[in-house]
């Protein structure tokens, strides 16, 4: 392991998983649920590109937000099933900035972009009137090109910088993919004004949003009870904790992992964490926002000829 360390710039996943068969039989649920997660975001792009009734607002950022999931699990799952089953676990200099890159993208527009969703549908329920204006499709388009465009540069510059940090010592990284706060303990100076920033963009992309998100669903909640029957609250109060579940798996486990200062954190907390936003909520994601939808699962009827009985 010396001797690699001094003569290669790649680094070293050491996986989430021990090589062994417990490890094996928890790979292959990570790659059912990768399956589940591809096929749910991927079905939900077609219905939405395709069925003219789905083209509003509200579907238009959905169609995004499996886009971004798509992307998001395609960019750590499937090099962690590679590495563990053909029993290699290095990962190149330049593949590592683009995981790193990639990753990076994606968990800070998602963040934005689950933010606008909440606010579409505040706008929607309390604001109806003022709906065509506030929620143009215009107005949606730019909500989600500020999204990429920002995620993006944000993720440059974090990349950038952990790449041309000084890793004279270790190249092994404690993780399943290249993740910055992850690999900053291997660098060989000192690392404070970076992770300064860590928390700054942590703040920005994903805490302040999630107060937000949080804000505009409780409003919601409150708008609906006031003005609608028992049956309308009943309805509006589960689709939106449904809602705030799925929001909650994907902030929370972020917000927490790269909050806390490095002396509070762990390897092994900081991979079981991950496992949250990075694996689990694409799969949800389609479940809860989308495929539990009866515009959906019409739209799905009309597309691929499903039956109806699958409506609630």
């Amino acid at each position: 392991m010396d001797k690699w360390n001094q003569t290669s710039n790649d680094f070293i996943l050491l996986g989430l998983f021990p090589p062994n068969q417990t490890g094996l039989l928890l790979l292959t649920l990570v790659i059912l649920i990768f399956f589940i997660a591809s096929v749910g975001n991927s079905v939900m792009i077609h219905l939405i590109r395709l069925d003219p009734r789905l083209h509003t607002t509200m579907y238009l950022l959905l169609s995004q937000l499996s886009l971004m999931d798509l992307m998001y699990i395609s960019s750590t799952v499937p090099k962690m099933v590679f590495n563990f089953l053909s029993g290699q676990k290095g990962i190149s200099f330049l593949g590592c900035g683009l995981q790193s890159f990639f990753f990076l993208t994606m968990a800070c527009s998602e963040g934005l972009l689950l933010a606008s969703m909440a606010y579409d549908r505040y706008v929607a329920i309390c604001h109806p009137l003022h709906y065509p204006i506030r929620m143009s499709k215009m107005i949606c388009v730019q909500m989600i090109i500020g999204s990429w465009i920002l995620g993006s540069i944000n993720s440059l510059a974090h990349t950038v910088y952990a790449l041309h940090l000084p890793y004279c010592q270790s190249r092994v990284i404690d993780h399943f993919f290249c993740d910055v706060p992850a690999m900053l303990p291997l660098a060989c100076m000192d690392t404070w004004v970076y992770e300064y920033m860590v928390f700054v963009s942590t703040s920005l992309f994903l805490f302040l949003p999630f107060l937000g998100t949080t804000t505009s669903y409780g409003r919601v909640l409150f708008t609906v009870y006031h003005m609608h029957s028992k049956e309308g609250r009943k309805k509006a109060f589960t689709t939106c904790s449904t809602h705030l579940t799925v929001v909650t798996f994907y902030y929370a486990p972020f917000v927490y992992t790269y909050l806390r200062p490095r002396k509070l954190r762990s390897p092994r907390e900081d991979k079981i964490l991950a496992v949250f936003y990075t694996i689990l909520t694409p799969m949800l994601n389609p479940m809860i926002y989308s495929l539990r939808n009866k515009e959906v699962l019409g739209a799905m009827k009309r597309v691929f000829g499903t039956s109806s009985s699958m409506e609630e």
